[in-house]
């Protein structure tokens, strides 16, 4: 199914769905290694919540397709 332009279509909730869900999960990466661990990221915790984010799409990437 193609996105249609200046519409919020399945295709384009499934985009922002599927953004939501790898920027949530770069935050609860970052919230599971503070918690555990004890380590405090200071002033570069957006930084590293990113990488984390980053990181999930890159894994993501890597298992689609067939």
């Amino acid at each position: 199914m193609e996105q249609i332009k200046n519409s919020f279509d399945k295709s384009t909730l499934i985009k922002v769905g599927t953004g939501a869900l790898i920027a949530g999960g770069g935050a609860l990466a970052v919230y599971i290694l503070q918690a555990l661990s004890v380590m405090d990221f200071g002033v570069s915790t957006p930084v590293i919540t990113a990488i984390c984010a980053i990181l999930i799409n890159v894994i993501k990437e890597y298992k689609a397709g067939k």
